[in-house]
């Protein structure tokens, strides 16, 4: 059950810093973590929330200055370990993310490791930070380090009204790749050409494979960007071309997927897992967002006290891009 109330200040670990939040971004996670998930247990009361922009209050051992404006880097991580230590924190062994099973930015404060604070410029709103971490991390992972997308290359992102497909069909562009995308309703189709989509395609209204080939002039794509699961994944891949990649990061319609082998070897195509990424590509991807090359596309605010029916927005799947909590000032 969610609800709106009164919870003590943070209380942070030694030389962590202290965020006063000026913004929080929804993400289907909080979702899943409302209904339960199987084999994972919350600890109660628990605050979600793990896309924070804010003010630091404390600044711990970060040598950044109380005032400063930041975004948090979502993922937690030990910081110790050998994968930590070469860079690979998503595959820290400790590996969390914020408002997961740590409290998260749902809140007027919210406490995170030091190395987590990334300073951002004044031209940048705390909304548009806010909006931008998890999904652009996310995105550049599945793009750039999993599917090694190359210029001049074709790539089909579903629902590109998500916070990950929009991240995705910027990413794609920035990096002069071709974006087909796809979206259930004509707005959400029209903004997806908006953000540099060069074809669309009605996940309701169109067959998908047979449009993408049509695209495509029957060569199929270079890489998808999947992240809804059983309702879409034979398609996934029987749109991709010889060579091709599929990359997911998520399952939103169902885990339970179906697969030809011969498809997957006799065409040489490649089905890749990705979860987050590390800190060092999520300050490549800010790179092109302070630089004005990409921002993310932000759905509609609320206060944090209608974070309720923010929610109901986000399991509507009614948004195109992210959903984002502003508490009181």
């Amino acid at each position: 059950m969610l609800v709106y109330e009164q919870a003590p200040d943070p209380s942070p670990p030694p030389g962590w810093a202290v965020v006063k939040v000026r913004a929080c971004a929804l993400n289907h996670l909080d979702l899943f973590q409302r209904r339960g998930l199987e084999r994972v247990r919350i600890p109660l009361p628990h605050i979600s929330g793990a896309d924070v922009s804010g003010v630091v209050v404390e600044p711990g051992q970060s040598g950044i200055a109380a005032g400063q404006r930041v975004m948090v880097q979502p993922g937690l991580s030990c910081g110790r370990c050998a994968r930590c230590l070469a860079g690979e924190d998503n595959f820290c062994p400790a590996y969390d993310v914020l408002g997961y099973q740590s409290d998260g930015g749902y809140a007027e404060y919210v406490t995170v490791p030091p190395a987590n604070l990334i300073p951002i410029p004044d031209h940048i709103t705390d909304v548009d930070a806010a909006a931008f971490p998890l999904a652009f991390l996310t995105a550049w992972q599945m793009l750039f380090t999993r599917a090694r997308l190359r210029p001049s290359e074709t790539v089909l992102v579903l629902a590109a009204g998500s916070g990950v497909g929009q991240a995705a069909i910027q990413l794609a562009r920035a990096h002069h790749a071709r974006v087909i995308a796809t979206a259930g309703t004509d707005e959400k189709l029209a903004r997806a050409r908006e953000l540099g989509a060069e074809a669309v395609v009605n996940h309701y209204r169109d067959d998908l494979v047979s449009t993408v080939k049509q695209i495509t002039a029957n060569r199929g794509v270079d890489v998808v960007v999947e992240h809804v699961g059983a309702a879409t994944w034979e398609k996934s891949v029987r749109c991709l071309a010889r060579g091709g990649r599929v990359v997911t990061c998520g399952a939103t319609t169902g885990f339970e997927a179906r697969l030809d082998l011969r498809h997957l070897f006799a065409r040489q195509l490649a089905l890749l897992g990705s979860y987050m990424g590390a800190k060092h590509e999520l300050l490549q991807a800010a790179a092109l967002f302070f630089a004005g090359a990409v921002r993310p596309a932000v759905d509609r605010t609320y206060p944090l006290a209608e974070t309720a029916q923010a929610q109901v927005r986000l399991e509507s799947s009614e948004q195109f891009g992210k959903i984002v909590l502003v508490p009181s000032p």
